[in-house]
Order: C-alpha cells, then sequence, then structure tokens
C-alpha cells in the first residue's frame, strides 16, 4: 500500500470505528428501554458539492494511478458492520468495465451506495433503491453514469433503425433507452456516445423530477443530482450536468 493510501485508509477507519461506536452505545441503549433493536444510522456531514469534489479527485487519482491498494478490509469490514452512512449514490451500467468504487479512486466498504442495470436504466426497483439511500442513509449526492461503447445503448440504437423482438426481459431494458436514441438520431456526432450522454441526462431528470422521494429532498437542497459518461479507455469521467 502506498503511504497516502494507507493515511487515507487509517482516517476512513477512524472516522467509522466512532461511528460504529455511537451506533453500539445506542443498540444498547434501545435494549436497556425494552424496545425492539434496530441499526443506528449516523448520516454522512458531506454535503452534496463536497461528496461530489471527493468523487472527482478520487477518479483523477484512479486516472493518475489506476493501481489497486491493499486496503484493510477486515478493519473497514468491522467498522461498517453496524451501520451504513454512504455519502454518494451511483447509478451506472452493469458492464464489468465500469466498478464506481474503483473508477473513483479504490473506495472502501461502506461509502458508495449503487445500484447497477444494463444502460443504467432507472425501473421501479432501482428508483426505489435510491430513495432509500437518499432518504433512509442519508446520502447527499445522487450520479447516473453511463459509458461509452454501451452494449445496452448500442442496442437501443440499432431498434430505432431496425427493429426486432429481443429474448426474455431483455427487451424491456433496450425499450427504456429507445426514447434517448430517437431524440438523439441525426444529430451531428457519434450517434451511440449521443445516446449515452442523453440517456444519462433523462435518466437524472427522471429521478430528481419523478421520485416524490428525492425530488423533495433536492428541492429542500439536502440532495443534488448529477449525470456523468465514463470513459473506458481513459479512465476519466466528466460531469456533464
Amino acid at each position: 500500500m502506498c503511504l497516502q493510501c494507507a493515511r487515507m485508509e487509517r482516517r476512513n477507519f477512524l472516522s467509522l470505528a466512532g461511528t460504529a461506536a455511537a451506533a453500539a452505545g445506542l443498540w444498547t441503549a434501545g435494549l436497556s428501554a425494552g424496545l425492539a433493536p434496530r441499526p443506528a444510522l449516523a448520516r454522512t456531514t458531506l454535503a452534496a458539492d463536497a461528496a461530489l469534489a471527493q468523487l472527482k479527485a478520487g477518479n483523477e487519482k484512479f486516472v493518475a494511478a489506476p493501481q489497486l491498494c491493499a486496503a484493510s478490509l477486515a478493519n473497514n469490514r468491522a467498522a461498517v458492520a453496524s451501520g451504513q452512512s454512504p455519502w454518494a449514490t451511483v447509478l451506472t451500467c452493469s458492464d464489468s468495465r465500469v466498478p464506481p468504487e474503483l473508477i473513483f479512486g479504490g473506495l472502501g466498504l461502506g461509502q458508495l451506495f449503487v445500484a447497477r442495470t444494463a444502460g443504467n436504466v432507472a425501473d421501479p426497483a432501482v428508483v426505489g433503491t435510491i430513495e432509500y439511500g437518499a432518504e433512509h442513509l442519508g446520502s447527499p449526492l445522487i450520479v447516473v453514469m453511463g459509458h461509452n461503447r454501451c452494449g445496452a445503448v448500442q442496442a437501443a440504437c440499432a431498434e430505432v433503425d431496425k427493429p426486432e423482438k429481443l429474448p426474455g426481459s431483455i427487451g424491456s431494458v433496450v425499450q427504456a433507452i429507445v426514447p434517448a436514441a430517437r431524440a438523439e438520431k441525426g444529430k451531428p456526432g457519434d450517434f451511440v456516445d449521443n445516446v449515452v450522454r442523453e440517456n444519462a441526462r433523462r435518466t437524472a431528470e427522471h429521478i430528481a423530477r419523478d421520485s416524490p422521494v428525492v425530488h423533495e429532498l433536492v428541492h429542500e437542497g439536502k440532495v443534488k443530482v448529477v449525470y456523468a459518461r465514463y470513459d473506458l479507455d481513459s479512465g476519466r469521467v466528466a460531469f456533464l450536468g
């Protein structure tokens, strides 16, 4: 482990250990009062803009020195076992080349609340997951992140040109992206990459506007929703809005 990573891991562990100790105290108090035990939630103190800055800094680290640090996962795991307080929620593609914890600088356990679907599609289960992260866990930042050469987006682009019946439930995933593909058809630039961006934008807008839970938190200034594009070649995340 590099010295800088070691220092970061120690700071993260001490912070998380304090959270775990506080949670344990509340747990004991609840038992002594005869109440049903429930995990205590010590929410992150990071605001949305600070969380966004931390993601950007982590991605710069990943781009500059993409090495896997030997994180002390055993200590990390023990520190967060009693509760979690993620400081960012990330909805991204299930593509095996797009792991958020690595892309954003080799983050440890308990820091990101992640939902992944092909094409970063936000079906009701995904929106519910995001709502849980924002309202129940106190995650102040929601990032919808697409990536170049996304297979689900490519399928949606092909569907616009030549509709076909897709097997199983794959069609429902592709159809969720088709409106973005139709909107970008014929515009200058790369068709697929344009749709990657537009699909992420529309999904972020849908979550912020149509989820009553997220909409209220955004209105209160407690949550921020942004969208981004990850580049498979450079490793860089571009935050687009």
